[in-house]
């Protein structure tokens, strides 16, 4: 369990949840691990299917507590809130901020900016950590280039503009992406970003991790009560969570791209796990995609310091950090939504 701010996030498969006085109790196979006083908490996160006591659910409504189901892959499944919550006021600031050009810009260029200088901080650590197997100058080069595109991005006034400057970031860092694959050099060799459909092995790992960071985000966003449907940079279309994909965008180099890249330059995967179809597609076969999940789970057991709130966490947490954090600047609490900026 770990407290983060004023939610309690549950990460147990087996944890079960109960009320002890004034104290949510965790267990786990009947064993305590854990207690906190409710008047501390605004809402609890559980990402087990063990469930929550009948009394504990009733105070927690009662004292306007959220409770947040989600499975331990981090499938959202249900939110349970008593008589009065906060969300529906601030779902319409978020409405609000993000139909206003100026507010939404400022959120955007955020996420971008975070994304950007989240990949040349991919390529600097290369460079430090294998620099007698990577081209140090050609990767100096483009992050040289990505610390100009993070100064530009600080001038942008139009969300065109902007997009146009995150295409170009984008295309800078994937150049030099191929540098970054130590083994396996044969067999998942990178050439260009290839998404609908991915026509390489390494494309296919990408997007399939990109999903899963997707729903990841998903979850968390619907988590604090934010609508993941109405964002800031991706247009609205029916079914397309575009806040979603716009929190991604920071996380997929240090989150999804060094997910794959690790599965590579550790020999986690091979060749074999993959199959091209008729139109040139690649797809991983079922072992693969079952291998990459457990890998997936086990990354976000990794623990990081947040940037941030200086805390230590579990990269699992992340989404749900950046999630609240967007929320408090959406009620006024931050003066700013604070991008997860790593090194």
């Amino acid at each position: 369990m770990k407290k983060l701010l004023n939610t309690l996030y549950v990460t147990s498969e087996n944890g079960y949840l109960s009320l002890d006085g004034e104290n949510v109790v965790v267990s786990d196979n009947g064993r305590e691990i854990g207690r906190l006083p409710l008047h501390n908490l605004e809402s609890i996160v559980s990402f087990g299917y063990r469930g929550t006591s009948p009394a504990l659910m009733g105070a927690c409504a009662e004292k306007n507590i959220s409770l947040c189901y989600l499975s331990p892959q981090g499938k959202f499944l249900a939110r349970v809130s008593g008589k009065v919550k906060g969300n529906v006021i601030l779902r319409e600031r978020q409405y609000k901020c993000f139909m206003d050009d100026g507010e939404s810009m400022d959120v955007a260029k955020n996420c971008i900016i975070g994304k950007v200088h989240n990949a040349r901080w991919v390529l600097e650590r290369a460079t430090r950590d294998h620099a007698l197997q990577v081209d140090v100058e050609k990767l100096k080069a483009s992050s040289e280039k990505l610390k100009k595109s993070i100064e530009q991005i600080h001038g942008c006034q139009a969300k065109e503009s902007l997009r146009g400057l995150e295409g170009e970031a984008a295309q800078i860092y994937f150049s030099v992406f191929d540098e970054l694959i130590l083994q396996q050099k044969k067999d998942f060799s990178f050439h260009e970003r290839s998404r609908r459909p991915p026509l390489d092995n390494v494309n296919a790992l990408l997007s399939f991790s990109y999903t899963l960071l997707t729903n990841m985000v998903t979850s968390a966003l619907e988590t604090v009560g934010l609508d993941p449907y109405v964002g800031v940079l991706h247009t609205e279309r029916p079914g397309r969570v575009s806040l979603s994909l716009d929190l991604i965008e920071e996380l997929r180099p240090v989150f999804a791209d060094r997910f794959v890249l690790s599965l590579i330059n550790k020999k986690m995967i091979s060749q074999k796990g993959f199959k091209e179809k008729e139109n040139g597609a690649v797809l991983m076969d079922d072992e693969t995609r079952k291998n990459v999940l457990v890998e997936w789970q086990n990354k976000k057991k990794e623990t990081l310091t947040h940037p941030f709130l200086k805390e230590k966490m579990e990269w699992g947490m992340v989404p749900y950090v950046q999630a609240m954090l967007l929320a408090r600047y959406l009620r006024g609490d931050l003066d700013s939504y604070p991008p997860f900026l790593w090194k």
